[in-house]
């Protein structure tokens, strides 16, 4: 099955990468830079605006060398203070052009604290964030906390894991291979576990939050054993375990896609890789070892689904949710409005989207007879008023696509995930609405009618300096109830803050946007149309759970 990031083009994992860049934030060393003291010794960070920044803290070993394709070792104790003023490199990953991009390297296990400087009546709430990027590009350090960290009263820790070839290659010579760089992620959580205090944080509250493949990383630890104990409630932002994409609508010929594949699976296509690297045979592990990063690299679009059946991941996370087969914590989760426009755009940058095309990708995807049922329900006369892009971009066509990839693909997949945690958790669904965030990408036209795409949110969380986010003054003033509502749910597990709007759990629906009365529920499955996704052909392709319920409770 061909994956996703071997067909998108270089732009859109550009795209995807861009989401998380931001300027990384050093300041001038002086006596009054904060120094706090780690299990493994002081480290020395920048204290600023309200705040106090820790960068390029190490959480496990190198994996390089012979530790390329093992389980992260903790760190070598130090004595000195060590600086902690700028952030440690990102994951290896490919840039645009294709060659390894620029600060991106194998030693790359670091994160990054930031905590609120004032004083506080007791430990805060730690909101661990894994970045989003399709498993293969971003970094931690890429998102700047200062104002999450301030405004909510939290400490934010960012997190970089292993992508790609580097994270998720799987060969049978290779023990617990296929999940490598959700391994690393637990070994920053136990990090946090031992050091959140002396940041500040309380360790015994610490919720596990991501975006996009980071949130679907929150999914893998949701239906972990492993992760028993390690996070106490978990945010889910466009990354829940059950999403999965018809053909051909991430990108054109792109066959149905999953956040999952089997260990048998990954092992396979990792076979098959180190033979086209002359690495077969019994020292196929020793000469892939041997090989370079750019190399490797090259390989990376085959890799870039974390594997089930390892035991980090014993179970696939879709079935393991079925099942009930996951951790008993609060879970808040949601998407965009409108997350696929932005992938949308990608297929318009190939060629435009008249209703002729729209027509044609509906037949490709699901079928003559399925295309007219869904052409029937989405008609591109149902988006006229809001196609507004220039040069025939953002067409009603192109909006009506688009709406069929964030109902089939996003938003009905993890209405139906809560459906199954509000079983055993509480569940608070979200809906990011805001229809005006500006282009965090530049990869709209001035003009286009955007909508609340996929990553929108983002900038209301975090500051995107690099991309020169201008917010309005609404938006600002729901980015600071926004950060209220995820500190307070960081807290106790409710979002509910006094003076914001009443946000109901599960099956409640709690939409997001800075205009007037912009905060309140909305009944999202009518809206994205998930009785007629129901009806139609399976598109969730997990399969049924058997045997007897197993529950995963926190230690």
């Amino acid at each position: 099955m061909r994956r996703l990031s071997a067909r998108l083009p270089a732009r859109v994992m550009a795209a995807l990468a861009a989401l998380a860049l931001v300027m990384s934030m050093c300041g001038a060393a002086d006596a009054r830079d904060p120094v706090a003291q780690t299990d493994l010794g002081p480290v020395r960070g920048v204290a600023e605006q309200g705040v106090r920044v820790y960068q390029g803290i190490p959480y496990a070993q190198p994996p390089t060398g012979a530790r390329r394709w093992t389980l992260p070792v903790r760190p070598r104790p130090w004595s000195q203070v060590r600086d902690a003023r700028r952030p440690g490199p990102a994951c290896a990953q490919l840039d645009e052009q294709g060659a390894v991009a620029a600060r991106s390297s194998e030693d790359c296990l670091y994160l990054n604290v930031t905590t609120p400087s004032g004083k506080s009546a007791g430990r805060r709430p730690v909101l661990v964030y894994l970045h989003g990027g399709a498993f293969s590009s971003g970094a931690g350090s890429d998102f700047d906390a200062r104002r999450l960290a301030a405004t909510g009263g939290v400490v934010v820790v960012t997190v970089n894991s292993r992508l790609g070839v580097f994270g998720f290659f799987g060969h049978p010579k290779l023990p617990g291979s296929g999940s490598y760089g959700l391994a690393d992620q637990q070994a920053a959580l136990r990090w946090v576990r031992a050091n959140a205090a002396a940041f500040g944080g309380d360790p015994r509250t610490v919720t596990l939050m991501g975006q996009s493949s980071g949130g679907a990383s929150v999914c893998a630890q949701l239906t972990s054993p492993q992760a028993a104990g390690l996070f106490h409630r978990a945010i889910i932002q466009s990354g829940s375990c059950l999403q999965r994409w018809p053909k051909n609508v991430m990108a054109p010929g792109l066959e149905a896609i999953t956040y999952w594949a089997s260990r048998a699976d990954i092992e396979a296509r990792g076979t098959k890789a180190a033979g086209e690297l002359g690495c077969a045979g019994a020292r196929a592990t020793t000469c892939l070892r041997s090989l370079d990063t750019g190399k490797l690299l090259t390989l990376n679009g085959r890799f870039t689904q974390p594997a089930y059946g390892t035991p980090v991941l014993p179970a696939d996370p879709a079935a393991a949710l079925r099942s009930g087969d996951f951790h008993r914590v609060p879970v808040m989760q949601g998407n965009t409005r409108h997350e696929h426009r932005l992938f949308t755009r990608l297929f318009e940058l190939e060629q435009p989207i008249d209703d002729a095309r729209y027509r044609a990708l509906l037949t490709t995807t699901f079928g003559a007879r399925q295309a007219r049922r869904v052409y029937a329900e989405y008609p591109p006369r149902a988006y006229t008023r809001d196609s507004t892009g220039p040069d025939g971009a953002g067409s009603a066509a192109a909006l009506a696509w688009a709406a069929v990839g964030t109902d089939a693909g996003w938003v009905c997949p993890t209405l139906t995930a809560s459906k199954l945690l509000a079983r055993h958790v509480p569940v608070y669904g979200f809906e990011f609405a805001d229809p005006d965030v500006p282009d965090i990408l530049g990869l709209f036209p001035k003009g286009y009618p955007t909508g609340a795409y996929h990553g929108s949110e983002l900038p209301m969380l975090f500051d995107i300096e690099s991309t020169s986010i201008a917010l309005s003054p609404a938006q600002r003033h729901l980015s600071a109830q926004m950060i209220r509502y995820w500190s307070t749910f960081a807290a106790t597990g409710d979002p509910n803050h006094a003076g914001l709007p009443r946000w109901q759990a599960y099956p409640s629906t709690q939409a997001l946007d800075s205009a007037p009365r912009g905060i309140s529920p909305v009944d999202a499955s009518t809206t994205h149309h998930c009785r007629f996704w129901a009806t139609a052909p399976r598109l969730d392709g997990g399969a049924r759970p058997t045997g007897k319920n197993r529950v995963i409770r926190p230690k």
